[in-house]
């Protein structure tokens, strides 16, 4: 099937339903379906094929949603990206996948107009409410594009602690499998709900749990460009939302705000990307009196893997139990299963995992071995199988809900003609949960302004990735193979970090 025959079913059931909110505007489902083949047909006269991969540049407005749905229709895997991305990692993007052609949302284009242009790719701009009727060129496509279960619907970059970023191949029944799992097993979504849509949409949780659950239960979305935790409340006020999808830092910034709405529709809440705090769980619930139901995934398994579910006991701390289509082992070096309570890694497979990583067969090997993906990930499962992550094997650093990586920081940081060595670390953030720190160490002979370091990094990486925080060392710790060991920097204790 073709991920975007959800949209056309659910046009054809409630054409008239509010499906995408965002500030002023409503756009019914009807009009959403309008609009994506409309975008379907302007790819097509840019000469995008069937299979070709397209990149998808925009914040979390309507455009976003009508030119995703747009891509499938044409039979285009999409490339989501982040708004905030530079040239340099459009550029990246868009090499790695092959893309053959790029949308944007207008307001947003800079970077991916330039990487674009630099490419010789075709831009398909889109202003914030989508394409008004008759604006694009080419014929509207009336019919999606038939596509095999598992031909690729979205590349999701996401990356360990060396190398480039690596793209995770999901195919359209990754993402469908994922999405009903999530309106069927865990917010028991109706054409009745309005879920919050302040996560991005570029990014898996975002994706699958907001958007793709929508459009398969015919709720409705609500969208807002950036998390404000008043803004949000003010949203969930007046449209009367009753699904929050959110992860740890949004939820303390909710419980911290002083602002004040009426947030009695809301009756469940989804929590993600990394670990809630039990103390931040349990004051959400009391104050708003909505359940948290807390979980776990990743990109590679599109992303719902484990949660606390509705009609199963709730553990706090938890990530809960496999969840309908997924299975979750806790393993050792070897892959065996480790006993219970002791501390092993998360393997998973089932209907969510990943096709592999673009054009990466070895990495795709590495990570999974014998048909389970090893997700890097320490956890622990008690004697009902409930699972308890302890600790990431990996370096991931996650910074207010953005996923960071290390190696890609100091790459460019290594460009720095007075860096002999860095090592870039998660620093730990009242507000964020991470924050991006880097230890570095000088050339011989070099002098080094870290102020200066600081904004050569912001010029090359995205708002959300380049270290705030920069400190000087003689030299960094080391392992008998002279690997710098991550987990033995220590920050000065001066260091003003929240």
């Amino acid at each position: 099937m073709n991920l975007s025959r959800n949209l056309l079913d659910t046009a054809d059931r409630q054409p008239d339903r509010v499906a995408l909110r965002a500030g002023g505007t409503e756009i019914d489902y009807a009009s959403f379906l309008t609009a994506a083949r409309a975008v379907a047909g302007a790819l097509r006269d840019l000469g995008v094929e069937p299979g070709d991969r397209v990149g998808l540049v925009s914040a979390n407005a309507p455009a976003f949603p009508i030119g995703f749905y747009g891509a499938l229709i044409a039979g285009a895997a999409v490339v989501p990206m982040n708004p905030m991305l530079t040239e340099r990692e459009v550029t990246y993007y868009l090499e790695d996948s092959g893309a053959s052609a790029v949308i944007a949302l207008d307001e947003v284009a800079k970077a991916a107009r330039a990487a674009g242009e630099a490419k010789g790719l075709p831009l398909l701009e889109l202003p914030a409410a989508g394409p008004a009727e008759g604006q694009l060129a080419g014929e509207p496509v009336p019919e999606p594009v038939e596509r095999a279960d598992d031909d690729l619907a979205v590349i999701l970059y996401t990356s360990g602690t060396t190398g480039q970023p690596k793209g995770a191949m999901l195919t359209h029944h990754n993402l469908d499998s994922n999405a009903r799992t999530t309106v069927e097993a865990l917010i028991r979504t109706t054409p009745d709900d309005v879920i919050m849509g302040c996560l991005p949409l570029f990014h898996v949780f975002g994706l699958t749990c907001g958007l793709n659950a929508a459009v398969l239960s015919g709720a409705s979305l609500a969208l807002i460009a950036r998390f404000d935790p008043a803004a949000v409340l003010k949203i969930i006020e007046e449209q009367r939302v009753t699904v929050f999808e959110g992860v740890p830092t949004m939820y303390g910034a909710l419980l911290d705000t002083d602002a004040r709405a009426d947030t009695s529709s809301l009756r469940t809440c989804i929590s993600g990307g990394s670990a809630l705090p039990v103390e931040v769980l349990h004051a959400f619930e009391e104050k708003f009196d909505a359940t948290i139901l807390e979980g776990y995934g990743l990109s590679e398994t599109s992303p719902v893997a484990s949660f606390n579910q509705p009609d199963q006991e709730r553990r706090a701390g938890s990530i809960g139990l496999p969840v309908p289509g997924m299975e979750l082992r806790i393993v050792d070096d070897s892959g065996a299963d480790v006993p219970v309570g002791e501390v092993g890694e998360i393997a998973i497979r089932g209907e969510g995992l990943m096709a592999g990583y673009y054009g990466r067969e070895e990495a795709t090997a590495e990570s999974i071995p014998d048909g389970w993906f090893r997700t890097g990930d320490l956890a622990k499962a008690d004697e009902d199988g409930y699972l308890y992550i302890v600790d990431r094997k990996k370096q991931l650093i996650i910074r207010g809900g953005y996923n960071v990586y290390p190696r890609e920081i100091e790459e460019v940081l290594y460009q720095h003609s007075a860096i002999a060595e860095v090592a870039v670390v998660g620093l730990k953030h009242s507000r964020l949960g991470e924050e991006v720190g880097a230890a570095v160490s000088v050339r011989s002979g070099a002098e080094i302004d870290v102020d200066e370091v600081r904004a050569f990094a912001k010029e090359q990486l995205a708002a959300y990735k380049y270290p705030r925080h920069i400190w000087v060392v003689d030299d960094l710790p080391k392992g008998p193979t002279g690997k710098i060991l991550h987990r033995e920097v220590v920050p000065p204790e001066d260091l003003p970090v929240e």
